[in-house]
């Protein structure tokens, strides 16, 4: 079975709280995208209107393969609508401040599965259907982690461990998840060049980032922590917010584990293999789902017992004590603080009955839900699968 086929197969619309106004300094514009990530949206808006990237204000990043609706401010003087090859803007009012991630309220999904035989199409169709008041565990899923490093791990790890060559080598060499085809033929490149700075040079996108800490490093081979700030502070940000989503996971799938005992059920998330459910006891349920555990950071204080120390023992084998949780060779990015639910809910769910796919053989079926901000729709996707026994093709 798979999702994505076609982009059309995953519609997204992000829900916030807009109260626009009829003026203001900054004006608000729903975004819809096709096969962009949000950050080239960003790029490309920047570069049509002569804004700085920092003036184009996302209060979240949707995925490339998706057709997404998502809001985006911009200082106010700009015309009403935007093109650009891959997405639209149309303005829908004014604010006196940015919309941030605390406007936001959730997404609402559209999705279709396909390449389904018909008796897994009608098990996928029940168990789905069973997650509205079943749930499943909150993971972030790996749109989170696409700076993860198959085989060679997180940049946001070799960071906190003050590593800054070591990070470099990541950032310049080791493909990443989230990378396009570009980009990992690249860092194939620079890797067998290491560390013939000119020669990576060569090699390098024009333009790219690459190129800025590059240019610094031929001047000063061995100017590792210095060339690591060249790069820029949201993608920093983002390296050490995935590295934490996957302690955030590791956390709560080692607690779950001993909690569920003989679930038997897994999902595989960036190199980790995360318990979910298929069952669970109504007083269980009811206590994970009020359950919210912090992120990991420099001065976090876990309770006692044996949630505090499973997060303890997961940060020691990862290398860490909770006060080595802090970015000190970054001059400009943090771990963010804050915490997160143990279960999503998805709402207002509904499943039609699956259908010949005559596209692509087999049978399809489309589901519709809303989740919180911060909950992944492919990790329901992938549990619902996962306790029907199928596989799921990304």
């Amino acid at each position: 079975m798979r999702i994505k086929a076609l982009p059309e197969d995953f519609v997204v619309e992000e829900q916030v709280r807009l109260n626009p106004a009829d003026s203001g300094p900054w004006a608000v514009y729903r975004v819809r995208k096709v096969g962009l990530t949000t950050l080239e949206v960003q790029t490309r808006l920047a570069a049509h209107l002569g804004l700085s990237p920092s003036k184009v204000i996302f209060p979240a990043l949707k995925d490339r393969q998706a057709v997404a609706g998502q809001y985006v401010s911009l200082p106010a003087g700009r015309e009403a609508r935007i093109q650009g090859e891959g997405f639209v803007a149309e303005r829908v009012g004014y604010r006196a401040r940015p919309l941030g991630p605390a406007d936001l309220e959730g997404n609402a999904f559209v999705i279709t599965v396909r390449e389904l035989a018909e008796d897994e199409a009608r098990r996928l169709r029940e168990r789905l259907q069973m997650l509205s008041s079943l749930g499943v565990p909150n993971y972030y899923d790996e749109q989170r982690m696409g700076s993860y490093a198959p085989g060679w791990g997180f940049i946001g790890r070799a960071i906190l461990k003050r590593d800054a060559r070591e990070a470099l080598y990541g950032y310049l060499a080791k493909p990443f998840l989230g990378d396009p085809e570009p980009v990992r033929r690249f860092k194939c490149a620079a890797e067998r060049l290491w560390p013939d700075w000119r020669a990576i040079m060569d090699a390098a996108p024009r333009p790219s980032n690459y190129r800025s800490v590059l240019t610094y490093l031929i001047d000063h081979p061995e100017g590792y922590r210095k060339a690591l700030n060249l790069i820029p502070r949201r993608l920093l940000s983002i390296y050490l917010s995935a590295y934490q989503s996957h302690l955030w996971n590791r956390i709560v799938g080692a607690y779950l584990q001993r909690v569920y005992s003989d679930s038997g059920c897994t999902v595989a998330i960036a190199g980790e293999s995360l318990p979910i459910h298929s069952a669970i006891a109504p007083q269980t349920l009811a206590e994970l789902s009020a359950l919210r555990v912090l992120l990991p950071h420099h001065t976090v204080a876990y309770r006692d017992g044996a949630l505090g120390e499973i997060a303890l023992g997961v940060l020691e084998e990862e290398g860490f004590a909770i006060p080595d949780l802090k970015a000190r060779i970054l001059q400009r990015a943090y771990l963010p603080r804050g915490e997160r639910a143990v279960l999503t809910f998805p709402e207002a769910l509904s499943v039609e009955a699956p259908v010949a796919d005559e596209r692509f053989g087999g049978w399809l079926l489309r589901t519709r839900f809303s989740l919180p901000r911060g909950s992944y729709a492919t990790l329901v996707l992938k549990a619902a699968m996962a306790q029907s026994d199928s596989s799921l093709g990304l």
